[in-house]
């Protein structure tokens, strides 16, 4: 089941596509307008997040900033991510 969830963050707009199946994210694609530096953390965010119960996405998604000190992302935060994610995860109810 393909889930699709998009935010509109303060500055750009992120959209996050799931292929989930029985609740583990089989893939994940994030695409958006926003700026984030550098521009290899959105392909390590989603290859971070395969293979993850679709219920532990958000809390995957704090732990991969956690470890990345070399990220740049003006006018986005992590929330933005995770709002994105829920809002993907409201289909799967």
């Amino acid at each position: 089941m393909k889930l699709i969830g998009e935010h509109k963050a303060k500055k750009g707009l992120i959209r996050v596509e799931i292929d989930e199946d029985h609740g583990v994210a089989k893939s994940i694609t994030i695409t958006g307008d926003f700026f984030i530096y550098p521009e290899s953390v959105v392909e390590d965010l989603e290859t971070y997040l395969i293979g993850k119960k679709i219920e532990q996405l958000e809390s995957a998604i704090e732990d991969f900033f956690s470890l990345r000190h070399d990220v740049e992302m003006p006018y986005l935060n992590v929330e933005d991510f995770k709002i994105a994610v829920r809002k993907a995860l409201e289909e799967y109810k």
